[in-house]
């Protein structure tokens, strides 16, 4: 994939942690690109920083996510670009479990379930089937490529904890989106993957304690730490750069396995 001034991109989450780790690998590599993101302040923010432009998008909504690309492809033309970060979920508990308040048992709502998978799997299919429809209108490059998807996974879509079936099964449909799509794509010359990252120093998790964080740490085999949002801007980049990498859902954990609980 040629990365160049001509290129554009759109990261979705680049708001903050992966999402903007692979923004600012791509605008430094030159790559004109568009946040999309609810968080308007932070977006901008960050948009500023790398000289790129800012969409508030909703991936859960359609609309706003037909509306956010016209805005980035009327600044920075048709993006050959994705990489989708975003995610929504909600609820941590066992698919049936005990209910310490009232007795008995009580099971993963279907309603928080249903959510998750809105939030992180159709969201993905949203995301991606929408950028591969304008890219199939560009020009081949090197190859015949025209572009090339990285969707966000998750280590929890092979190892998923106790408690994280709504998440688990989402990131791991968002593997399952992979081949089929990378094979539905390969005659317009559009590449799909997705990344599986491990533990990383994102906003969100470096908000736990300090001692939950150094527990986390030493449990990745090597190096013996959270993973650095930036190694997952690099891994975005290298996907962009090398067009042999197609159909491909990889880990980037320290070799990690997550234990059940």
């Amino acid at each position: 994939m040629l990365i160049d001034k001509t290129t554009s991109a759109v990261v979705t989450g680049g708001a903050s942690g992966l999402g903007r780790a692979s923004a600012t690998a791509l605008a430094k590599a030159g790559v004109k690109v568009a946040i999309f993101d609810l968080n308007e302040e932070k977006g901008e923010e960050v948009a500023r920083e790398i000289g790129a432009l800012f969409c508030k998008v909703d991936i859960t909504d359609e609309d706003s996510v037909i509306a956010g690309l016209d805005k980035a492809r009327k600044a920075h033309g048709q993006e050959r670009i994705l990489v989708h970060c975003a995610q929504t979920s909600r609820g941590r508990m066992k698919t049936v479990g005990r209910d310490r308040e009232n007795g008995g048992f009580i099971r993963y709502p279907t309603e928080l379930y249903e959510y998750s998978i809105r939030g992180i799997l159709v969201a993905s299919y949203r995301m991606a089937s929408l950028c591969a429809l304008g890219m199939a209108s560009l020009d081949p490059l090197e190859d015949g490529e025209r572009g090339v998807i990285t969707l966000t996974s998750s280590a929890a879509a092979q190892d998923a904890q106790v408690g994280q079936i709504g998440y688990g099964s989402g990131k791991a449909g968002v593997n399952g989106l992979v081949l089929p799509m990378a094979r539905d794509l390969m005659d317009l010359g559009i590449r799909v993957n997705s990344i599986m990252p491990g533990i990383f120093a994102t906003p969100p998790m470096m908000g736990a304690p300090e001692k939950v964080l150094n527990t986390l740490a030493a449990s990745v085999p090597f190096p013996k730490r959270l993973g650095k949002p930036e190694e997952f801007g690099s891994f975005v980049l290298e996907l962009v750069r090398n067009s042999y990498f197609n159909g491909q859902a990889i880990r980037l954990d320290g070799a990690i396995r997550m234990p059940p609980r």
